[in-house]
């Protein structure tokens, strides 16, 4: 699973129909696709399972398909269980499976629906989509990222890849703060590969199998607005997310997680509210590692080779006491005000928490 949280299979997906299971998500973190990283962050799972559950809500009552079952509460009994049977949110003799406005404590695990996830051959240099898509038949995971960009911010890879005025930019280059763009630019990157690659749209189209770009960047477009919408009435500025989706029925639905600090990027007060203000930390205060990531990945790419790790001959150092807990700040606090409801009741004010990340 990813480095961020774990999978419980409750019941597998076959190619006709999609299984259950559940999200459990952990305080560890990623950055710079390095996977779970020397220190846990207190509370991260917490908010990450609230944001999320919080947005397919939404989602759901904007009509948009999403595999999100629920978030799972705390045990009962098996006696409690069969006299749920059949509730559509009633689950195992392990827990209720139940909104979110009905779960009794902040949740750190999520019911959702499961679809097929075949291996993705790396072969000769690349990776063989024909493979993934023979065995998923046609209930599989789209073995795509679909980001969505409503303004470019520090740190952002489109700086890297496109000019200002590729994106409708009236600048010959990109400015040091964040810049809002004229239009929501949509974009495909690969999912299952060792490195995020971009994609030109024939190539996304091609990986994306049965389900197509056209349906992706139409699905992105409507969850981007929904989040946008919920971050301004909140004080927030969405600035770029992802989403990631599968593909059952003939019908795309909304996967993963969506909305949360760690898929998405949002401002609070001109300044970054998401893993993006540990990214930015680590650009500042352990360069040497940043730069050993990039030289290890252009040499992977350079060898034909999937496993860049391996060739990294540094590794992160834990960050500092302090950034630990402000890192820790800045996710319960900012659940609390993206929710409008206190689940972490000790965190400080968003701003505060904030303060901590600014350069001296």
């Amino acid at each position: 699973m990813a480095s961020v949280k774990d999978l419980r299979v409750e019941s597998d997906p076959t190619r006709d129909a999609l299984g259950r299971g559940v999200f459990e998500f952990s305080d560890r973190y990623s950055v710079f696709d390095w996977g779970e990283m020397p220190d846990l962050i207190p509370g991260k799972g917490a908010s990450l399972c609230t944001m999320g559950a919080f947005n397919f809500e939404l989602l759901e009552a904007e009509g948009v398909p999403t595999h999100y079952e629920g978030v799972r509460a705390e045990p009962r009994s098996a006696d409690s269980a069969s006299e749920k049977h059949g509730d559509p949110r009633a689950s195992t003799p392990d827990g209720d499976t139940v909104a979110l406005a009905d779960a009794p404590e902040v949740p750190s695990e999520m019911v959702v629906g499961l679809t097929q996830v075949p291996d993705l051959p790396f072969e000769g240099g690349a990776y063989d989509y024909d493979q993934y898509h023979e065995a998923a038949g046609e209930n599989y995971l789209v073995p795509l990222e679909v980001v969505f960009r409503n303004s470019v911010p520090v740190g952002s890879s489109l700086r890297t890849r496109c000019d200002p005025a590729d994106v409708g930019l009236e600048a010959s280059e990109w400015p040091d703060e964040p810049v809002d763009l004229p239009d929501t630019v949509v974009e495909f990157s690969t999912k299952y590969e060792e490195q995020d690659r971009y994609l030109s749209n024939p190539e996304a189209d091609r990986i994306a199998g049965a389900a197509g770009i056209a349906e992706l960047d139409a699905l992105a477009r409507r969850v981007n607005e929904v989040v946008t919408e919920r971050a301004a009435e909140t004080g927030f500025v969405h600035e770029d997310g992802k989403i990631e989706c599968l593909y059952v029925d003939g019908e795309l639905r909304v996967a993963d997680v969506v909305g949360t600090f760690d898929e998405n990027r949002f401002r609070f007060d001109g300044r970054e509210v998401s893993k993006e203000a540990v990214r930015q930390f680590y650009k500042r205060s352990d360069p040497d590692w940043v730069e050993a990531v990039k030289a290890a990945k252009q040499e992977a790419d350079e060898r034909g080779v999937a496993d860049w790790k391996s060739l990294c001959e540094a590794s992160p150092d834990p960050l500092p006491p302090e950034i630990l807990q402000a890192t820790a700040d800045l996710y319960a606090a900012g659940a609390n005000r993206y929710t409008g409801h206190e689940w972490f009741a000790d965190a400080p004010p968003l701003g505060e928490a904030l303060s901590a990340f600014e350069p001296e």
